[in-house]
């Protein structure tokens, strides 16, 4: 048994500052400085009594990403010590996909998911965007209020996965109820992971009796391939990481527009593009706050922690862009290669230009069909959902003047 030094053992006896707390949604700032209090890991609980350590520090957090010898994604160890009901297993259980494995196995289902999205066209990717717009702001234009994230940005993924995934429109209220639920991590998240599997099981097996012009068709009929269930759990991890974090970009970027009117002011006139806001985001309220989740292979030190095997060590990259050396600003703006949103080494995200083309397309489509929009609620009166992954609004009530889908002017 590895003794500890006295200054790691108080480290590891101390209290866990609690991610799953209501008031980490309120006020991150305060979360975040209490671990960066700590040296640059600190130690956090994802969940009643389900601890591991933060890592808030850009450089620890380039280490970890990049040192597969040191640092392995497979949390099966970690799972034979949770139990079977705790609320974040929905998130970080082991399913053999890109996420959870290591070495030639992440290489063989990495490579799948590149290849089948590059078979995505940019322009194509902008017309099921495009179209997913239209059809929502055609729903709520001529009320002249909406949520723009009940209404808008998470219909809007569900619009544009479940197309892209070959599933009717009809689909998107069960993807968008599933998926919430287990990014929570409350007490329905066992209910909403159980959802999820139900509606990708489902999918893949209508594929693999019909195939169609999609992704998962795309993924069965790959030359790697993979089984029925390894395609599963290659769907189960492109829904879940498409849907979540792209709906909380756009939303999250629009709060951040929308409450600036000169900032809002010079992105309607072009003057600005809308990029810069979603960059903004990312470095600084970027939607997966906490979900570099890594175990270490053998226990370590690792700058001034020992950290233990078969404990999730998460690069927090909320707490990153809390504590960016550089704030942005319209002299210094941020660029895509400055912030650890997409991650780093050999699990950066594969199709990051994807998401970045449905945020912003969404945003500028939305624009252009509501040029007046403005919020109902200052920012700082804006409440969040709850949960230690993930930094997403409950709501964004906006009002404008009324669109009717067929008056004139219309985007084309």
């Amino acid at each position: 048994m590895t003794t500890l030094p006295p200054a790691q053992e108080a480290f590891s006896r101390s209290a866990p500052v609690r991610l799953w707390e209501e008031g980490f949604a309120r006020d991150p700032d305060r979360y975040y400085a209490a671990l960066r209090a700590q040296g640059p890991v600190g130690w956090g609980e994802l969940a009643p009594g389900v601890p591991a350590y933060i890592v808030t520090e850009r450089q620890a957090a380039l280490e970890v990403l990049r040192d597969t010898e040191a640092f392995s994604h497979d949390p099966r160890p970690w799972e034979d010590t949770v139990p079977d009901d705790s609320p974040v297993l929905g998130m970080m259980r082991w399913r053999p996909n890109a996420l959870f494995a290591d070495g030639a196995d992440h290489v063989r289902y990495r490579t799948t998911l590149i290849d089948v999205f590059d078979d995505v066209e940019p322009h194509d990717l902008r017309a099921r965007v495009h179209r997913a717009v239209n059809v929502l702001v055609s729903r709520f234009g001529p009320a002249g209020r909406a949520d723009l994230v009940a209404d808008f940005s998470r219909p809007l993924m569900a619009l544009i996965f479940n197309n892209l995934f070959g599933l009717p429109d009809s689909q998107g209220d069960r993807l968008n109820r599933g998926l919430g639920k287990m990014m929570e991590g409350g007490d329905q998240a066992g209910e909403g992971e159980a959802e999820f599997a139900q509606y990708v099981l489902e999918l893949i097996a209508a594929k693999a009796e019909r195939r169609g012009d999609d992704l998962p068709s795309r993924l069965l009929d790959h030359p790697a391939g993979l089984t029925a269930e390894e395609v599963t759990w290659q769907v189960f991890l492109t829904l879940g990481a498409g849907f979540e974090p792209t709906a909380n970009l756009v939303s999250n970027a629009l709060s951040r527009i929308l409450g600036n009117p000169l900032y809002y002011s010079t992105l309607t006139s072009g003057a600005r593009p809308v990029m810069d806001a979603v960059l903004e985001v990312l470095h600084h309220e970027t939607p997966l706050a906490n979900y570099g989740i890594y175990y270490a292979v053998e226990p370590l030190e690792f700058h001034g922690a020992w950290i233990r095997a078969a404990v999730p060590v998460v690069v927090s990259y909320g707490a990153l862009g809390r504590f960016a050396e550089r704030e942005v600003t319209s002299e210094r703006r941020p660029n895509d290669a400055s912030h650890l949103s997409w991650g780093a080494g050999p699990h950066t995200c594969p199709v990051r230009q994807h998401t970045l083309l449905i945020v912003t397309e969404a945003i500028e489509r939305l624009t252009q069909w509501l040029p007046d929009v403005e919020p109902v609620l200052a920012r700082e009166r804006l409440s969040w959902r709850p949960g230690p992954f993930h930094r997403s609004l409950t709501a964004l009530p906006v009002r404008f003047s009324p669109r009717s889908p067929d008056q004139p002017g219309d985007p084309a």
